[in-house]
């Protein structure tokens, strides 16, 4: 392998998170254009795992900035603390000047991946939980790697362009705009053959017989129709977990799957479940 296809091919996964060749192809290539990865799939499947694996496999910092539906795009900058500053100037802080206004300036989680001294990953979880504005509020930022501190004239630029890694569950459309500027993934649900892979990571002393019947009951419990939540892979790993430590052999139930409620997690989809066992 030449040293620019090792270059290229800097993520294989790590020995705690296996990866599909889709999903490493991706995250190389957009690891090569220095352009955000924006990963979706349904729930469980990885994709805030992805960003600190991806983070251990490079040997960088992670910087996490969890999205909620009231964060703003400026609040991933910097934060100005104007309430600290009021009381500091009515009551003293710590005999430092008031009119210094950068010691009110805290860095946000993109703030302080461009800030860095040295190149990190970026983790942008769950885009879509904010309004439809703010994907395209990130677009000037995440382009020019760089921003501007109002209150005090400073200009942060990245000495590197960070690893951008932002995860979505589909819960509304990002703008086009926005699209145009990502490398795109969608996790699928792990084969068998990948699922067995990964509980062997997390259960490697597990027998094969043990391991075959988990996975026809989780497997046989994702076909079944109308589920309103399918169980993912992290509820099949504390299941499996579970029947471990309570010493349960499936191969011996009759009637009914042990400990269902670690693998689903409505009320609808137990008694679903329960009365297709009783049928």
């Amino acid at each position: 392998m030449s040293d620019a296809d090792q270059q290229f091919d800097q993520f294989r996964g790590t020995s705690s998170y296996i990866a599909s060749e889709e999903l490493r192809h991706a995250v190389n290539v957009a690891v090569a254009l220095a352009r955000p990865l924006l990963v979706r799939g349904e729930p469980g499947t990885g994709k805030t795992l992805l960003a600190e694996n991806l983070a251990r496999s490079l040997g960088l910092s992670l910087i996490r900035w969890h999205v909620k539906s009231t964060t703003k795009a400026k609040d991933g900058l910097y934060v100005y603390d104007t309430v600290a500053r009021l009381h500091d100037s009515r009551f003293g802080g710590d005999g430092h000047d008031v009119r210094d206004i950068a010691r009110y300036i805290k860095l946000g989680p993109l703030g302080e991946a461009l800030a860095a001294p040295s190149r990190v990953v970026l983790l942008i979880d769950e885009i879509d939980k904010a309004d439809i504005e703010f994907p395209n509020d990130l677009l000037l930022e995440l382009d020019a790697m760089r921003f501007r501190i109002d209150e005090t004239g400073r200009e942060v630029v990245a000495a590197e362009r960070p690893v951008v890694v932002i995860t979505s569950n589909n819960e509304k459309e990002l703008p086009d705009a926005f699209l145009r500027r990502c490398v795109f993934h969608y996790i699928q649900f792990p084969t068998r053959e990948l699922m067995t892979e990964i509980v062997r990571v997390h259960h490697p002393d597990i027998t094969d017989r043990v391991l075959d019947n988990a996975l026809e009951m989780f497997f046989g419990l994702r076909a079944t129709p109308k589920l309103r939540k399918k169980p993912s892979t992290s509820e099949l790993i504390d299941w499996i977990c579970a029947l471990r430590k309570a010493n349960v052999d499936l191969s011996r139930v009759s009637g009914g799957i042990p400990f269902l409620g670690t693998l689903l997690k409505t009320e609808h989809d137990v008694e679903l479940v329960s009365k297709r066992a009783k049928a």
